[in-house]
Formats: structure tokens, C-alpha cells, sequence
């Protein structure tokens, strides 16, 4: 674990801060991003590479908010970009993704475990809940990778509750998220939380929502009618 996250942090120093100009598409090139996308094929890490503990998946997706939400069209906006399974694939994969302060409009970033829909009707959702973070325009790119790098180093000591993460990318405000299991664990969703606040540099009174997927379903909403705390 400790080589893992040396690895990433002396990665995290190499790599280019200033990304070349971007356009609409989610990879500056696709075909470093398509790496790993065959669904059918195991995801392992090559000879001499670190693995994470964990294989991930990553997603994108987008949508026109005039329209409105409902499972089956968000099942056909959401796209499996590929999967990675140790520090050297991610940072490959990494590097050439488009940063979420680039993207336009309705858009999402979701990098959740592999096997794990980023959905609330997923097995490994439906009982569990969300911190959100609301940002203002600007912060989101390095929140990100803040809170990707966390999760992927195991920072939160949670055990197997965290699911994924998620950002997303909206007209006035950008919005983070964490996925856990078990809403109802409050030791543990407590523990993310003050985790949250310690990897992002959160100042003290940052509002912190929680929301659990069942209300999502009620109300068809991510962020709408959240429990928020200090």
C-alpha cells in the first residue's frame, strides 16, 4: 500500500498540470482512452506495476436538462469509457482525459469500483447514500483529482463502503460526490465525511450534504431536498 501511494504521488509530480487545448470530446486522444473498454476481458495489472486494491471503471456522461431524467434515458446517456487496475494504467488513462473544469454543460465524471453501475438502482447503491459537495466554477478539476487519488490510495479506511465518486459539471456551480453502501452506517458515513474534509483542505464551515439513493428515487433528484451539515 505504501509503495501504491508513493507511486501515485511521485506520478501526481510528473505529470503535465497544463493540459493542451481540449475540445468537446471526453479524450484528448482516443485511443489511449479506450484502453482496457472490452467489457468481457479481465483488467489486471502488467509485470512490475502497482496494483490498486481495487479495479475501477470509469464513465461519462451527458445530457440536455430541458429533457426530463429518468432511468431508462440516463442508462443510454451514460458511457463506459474503460477500466483500469493498477497506478501506471490510471495515470495513463489519466492523462488524457479532458479535465471536468473543461467540460461543458450538463456533464459527468463517475469512477466507481468495477462491477458497480454509477446508478441507484445498483446492487451496491441501492442501500447506500452520497456526500456532496457543492464548488464554485474553477475548483472542480483539482477537486477531482483530489478526491480520485484519495479513493483510489485507500485514504478513507472504510473498509469495502465506498462505491465510487462522482463530479459534476453544471451552468453556475460544480458539484463533487462520494457513493458509500450503507446510509444507514452513520460511524461510517461520519468517517467520510471528516475524511472529505481533511484530504480536499475543506475550510471548517464548508456545508457538507448527505443524501441517501432511496430519496433520489423518490424524488428523481441527485442533489434536491439533501440533509446538510457543517
Amino acid at each position: 500500500m505504501i509503495a501504491m501511494q508513493c507511486a501515485m504521488q511521485c506520478a501526481m509530480r510528473l505529470k503535465d498540470d497544463d493540459p493542451e487545448d481540449q475540445d468537446e470530446t471526453v479524450c484528448n486522444r482516443e485511443e489511449d482512452c479506450s484502453i482496457n473498454n472490452n467489457r468481457r476481458k479481465t483488467v489486471s495489472p502488467a509485470v512490475g506495476e502497482h496494483p490498486l486494491q481495487y479495479n475501477y471503471t470509469l464513465w461519462y456522461s451527458r445530457r440536455t436538462p430541458s429533457r426530463p431524467a429518468n432511468t431508462q434515458s440516463y442508462e443510454q446517456n451514460i458511457r463506459q469509457i474503460g477500466t483500469v487496475a493498477s497506478v501506471e494504467q490510471f495515470w495513463k488513462f489519466y492523462s488524457h482525459l479532458v479535465r471536468p473544469g473543461d467540460l461543458t454543460g450538463h456533464s459527468d465524471f463517475h469512477l466507481f469500483k468495477e462491477g458497480i453501475k454509477p446508478m441507484w438502482e445498483d446492487e451496491a447503491n441501492k442501500n447506500g447514500g452520497k456526500w456532496i459537495i457543492r464548488l464554485r466554477k474553477g475548483l472542480a478539476s483539482r477537486f477531482w483529482e483530489n478526491i480520485i487519488l484519495a479513493m483510489l490510495g485507500e485514504q478513507f479506511m472504510v473498509g469495502e463502503e465506498i462505491c465510487g465518486v462522482v463530479v459534476s459539471i453544471r451552468f453556475q456551480e460544480d458539484i463533487l460526490s462520494i457513493w458509500n453502501k450503507t446510509a444507514s452506517d452513520q460511524v461510517t458515513t461520519s468517517r467520510i465525511r471528516d475524511t472529505l474534509r481533511r484530504v480536499l483542505n475543506l475550510p471548517p464551515n464548508t456545508i457538507m450534504e448527505y443524501k441517501t439513493h432511496n430519496d433520489s428515487l423518490k424524488d428523481n433528484s441527485s442533489f434536491r431536498n439533501t440533509k446538510i451539515t457543517l
